[in-house]
């Protein structure tokens, strides 16, 4: 009985289990796919406190953690499970987030000192993927800063205390910071930080006293790719919207200018100052002034002149010239552009009118006026390279007798010129004949002295070739005295050597016969030596015996 009850308890609880399993496997069992996310509602647990949106883990409430791609296993009775896309940012953008949960912001903040506050985190979020939990997070992806090539950016710090007027702001304080932004992309929030991209480099002031006056900011920009194109173009357009709305004037209008040219985009900002309103489809940008460069003369008379002044904002001032001036449009009308007026009345009332026509004056009011502007704007921080006067407006009733009398004596110096031309003509004509003469001169004597150099060469060579024939005489001629000579040698030593020979013969017969002795000796061997050489002679021991029984066994050789 016992028995039994055991396998039956044991074989309720292996159902149970398999059970258990079963629902476990097919219905806790969820897939997060890859890209997404899992927000998780807890149906049970502990009450959180009043007005929090995520919970932890054990809380009642949605999950502040959020799962990720992958199998997970969770009771559908006592939790919700909404899977939805994760926060994909791409490049070239950045997400600003603004927490909707966490500690309340201190009144007159905006950006959030840490994590744990809620508003906007001063961090942004990079390209990528990223999983925030929707409930309690809003991400708005924006561009990344990109400044262009050719431009730097200048950061203001929109948080935390006022730093003092005049002053750069520091880590923590609000106000215009030091370093400048170099040319490339930053990854920076907008809402902590304002950056406002300046032109640096060449750019140009145009005066027109007629037409009003023009601001030409010239760069370019070389993007390498088309994305890089459009981040540029979005920040200079957001740069050029905040000059819209700081425009003084009651109709401004910015544009950019953009067309490809060999596979590099160029860009062309044109502002115009104008007394004149634009009309309605006038594409340039136009700031309202009444102001132009105008000053009366030493002898009262209204002068009005096109002016250029060519100017550079260096990369290490623009920092201070933004905060002390604003931005560039601010720094042009507010300081260039008045103390080119200034300089221009200071400098021009010590002109007369006439100066401005003919002679120097205008060249030398045209360098004074650069010097000044060159030594009163770098005090500013502001380098001048050049101011040039394109046109001068003088009345008409001191323009035409000006123009009168200096065509009449541009026309009486013509004359003098024509009548100098005409002898300086007659002159080279003279010269002309004297240059044909003397090269004819010069033609027959050179001749001359070419036929007496050919006569002279010809004699040389002909005393040379005498003088070569009478030293090849003399030298045959004692090369036959050596032969000669040689001949005489010759004979004389064979005669001497024969006589030496015999004498010496007879002298060595003569020792001979002395050293034998007798002369009947001497004639044998005189015999002797005419025998033949090739004669042997063979001595043959007979022994005990005769002669004859020797001989049966001995030969005599025939030779």
């Amino acid at each position: 009985m016992k028995k039994n009850i055991i396998i039956t308890v044991s074989s309720v609880l292996i159902l149970l289990l398999a059970g258990l399993v079963i629902y476990f496997w097919c219905f806790c069992r969820f897939y997060v796919p890859a890209g997404y996310m899992a927000v998780v509602t807890a149906k049970t647990g502990s009450q959180p406190k009043p007005g929090t949106i995520l919970v932890e883990k054990g809380e009642k409430g949605i999950w502040r953690e959020v799962l990720t791609e992958g199998r997970h296993f969770l009771d559908p009775v006592m939790y919700d499970v909404a899977i939805v896309k994760a926060i994909s940012i791409p490049l070239g953008k950045v997400g600003i987030v603004t927490s909707k949960v966490g500690t309340p912001l201190p009144p007159g903040e905006i950006v959030a000192p840490d994590k744990t506050y809620q508003g906007v985190w001063r961090d942004v979020l990079g390209p990528g993927l990223h999983r925030l939990n929707p409930q309690g997070y809003s991400i708005e992806i924006v561009d990344v800063i990109n400044i262009p090539i050719g431009y730097v950016g200048v950061v203001t710090s929109q948080t935390g205390k006022a730093a003092p007027a005049g002053e750069f702001a520091s880590i923590g304080t609000k106000g215009v910071l030091k370093d400048i932004l170099q040319p490339g992309l930053y990854y920076i929030n907008p809402r902590a930080y304002q950056v406002n991209v300046i032109e640096i480099g060449m750019n140009q002031v145009s005066m027109t006293g007629q037409q009003g006056s023009v601001i030409e900011l010239r760069n370019s920009i070389d993007s390498a790719s088309s994305a890089l194109r459009e981040i540029s173009n979005n920040t200079l357009n957001n740069q050029l919207q905040q000059r819209l709305k700081s425009a003084p004037a009651a109709e401004a209008r910015l544009r950019i200018d953009s067309a490809p040219s060999n596979g590099v985009r160029k860009m062309k900002k044109r502002i115009e100052i104008s007394s004149q309103p634009a009309a309605a489809k006038s594409p340039e940008v136009v700031y309202s002034i009444n102001r132009f460069v105008e000053f009366p003369s030493r002898d009262g008379f209204k002068i009005l002149m096109d002016m250029t002044v060519e100017f550079e904002l260096l990369p290490e001032n623009v920092s201070r010239i933004y905060m002390l001036y604003g931005d560039l449009p601010q720094v042009v009308e507010k300081i260039i552009l008045p103390q080119i007026l200034s300089v221009s009345r200071l400098k021009g009332s010590s002109y007369r009118a006439q100066d401005f026509i003919m002679g120097d004056g205008r060249e030398t009011f045209q360098n004074s006026l650069r010097e000044e502007l060159v030594t009163s704007l770098k005090e500013k921080s502001i380098m001048i390279h050049n101011a040039i006067i394109r046109n001068v407006d003088i009345p008409k009733n001191i323009l035409q007798p000006i123009q009168e009398a200096s065509l009449a004596k541009e026309q009486n110096q013509t004359n003098f010129s024509l009548q100098a031309t005409a002898r300086i003509e007659a002159e080279l004509n003279a010269q002309v004949g004297m240059i044909e003469q003397k090269r004819k001169e010069v033609e027959q004597e050179t001749k001359k002295i070419v036929a007496e150099i050919r006569a002279n060469q010809e004699k040389a060579v002909r005393m040379i070739n005498a003088q070569t024939d009478l030293e090849v005489a003399k030298i045959q001629l004692k090369r036959s005295e050596i032969e000669a000579k040689r001949e005489q040698l010759i004979g004389e030593t064979d005669v001497k050597a024969g006589f030496i020979q015999d004498n010496e013969l007879a002298n060595g017969a003569k020792l001979r016969a002395e050293a034998l002795g007798k002369l009947g000796i001497m004639s044998d061997l005189r015999l002797v030596d005419s025998l033949n050489p090739k004669l042997e002679i063979k001595v043959i021991y007979a022994g005990p015996g005769t002669l004859w029984t020797d001989l049966k066994n001995g030969t005599l050789s025939g030779k």
